[in-house]
């Protein structure tokens, strides 16, 4: 009587229940695979496009000297040289870069002590720190970005003076 209170099965009830079987493992539900000698093998689709991918230099990884890479790069750590690119860089917020940056665009979220030559794009977010000038295309600034510094926007300057028009000469 205390067993049909509390739920618990009485031994009428236990050996009229069907068992059920054990679960089967992991390598009994893997759908079985044939090689089939006439399928080519597919190399392409599991290699990685090295063009599309960003490279990382983590928060732990300090480099003294000069870096140059190709499209775009991710920065967490310290570096103390310059940063010479025709692609993207990242600065990331544990980031600190010592050093000129050239490069074709630049977003900061953490520290950068000195000189940036972008030709499109500059941007500082909130938590950004420059200490430096900027040469770009285009500048952002984020509220909360520090900046200290001179900068350059826009096309470079002609060499034409800067008044506009030429000054029409009078004769004597």
């Amino acid at each position: 009587m205390l067993r049909q209170i509390i739920g618990q099965p009485t031994e009428a009830q236990k050996e009229s229940r069907p068992e059920t079987p054990a679960p089967a493992s992991i390598a009994d539900r893997l759908p079985v695979l044939s090689p089939t000698p006439s399928a080519p093998t597919q190399r392409a689709s599991n290699s990685f496009n090295m063009t599309s991918s960003k490279n990382v230099l983590a928060n732990d990884v300090e480099i003294k000297g000069s870096i140059k890479f190709s499209h775009d790069l991710i920065i967490d750590g310290k570096i103390e040289g310059e940063v010479i690119s025709d692609g993207s860089l990242t600065v990331g917020e544990n980031a600190l870069i010592k050093g000129e940056v050239k490069t074709r665009s630049v977003i900061i979220f953490g520290k950068v002590e000195g000189n940036i030559t972008v030709a499109e794009r500059c941007e500082l977010k909130s938590n950004a720190v420059l200490c430096g000038d900027i040469s770009a295309g285009t500048l952002s600034i984020e509220e909360g970005a520090t900046f200290m510094g001179q900068s350059s926007v826009g096309k470079k300057a002609d060499s034409k003076p800067a008044g506009g028009a030429p000054r029409p000469q009078t004769q004597p």
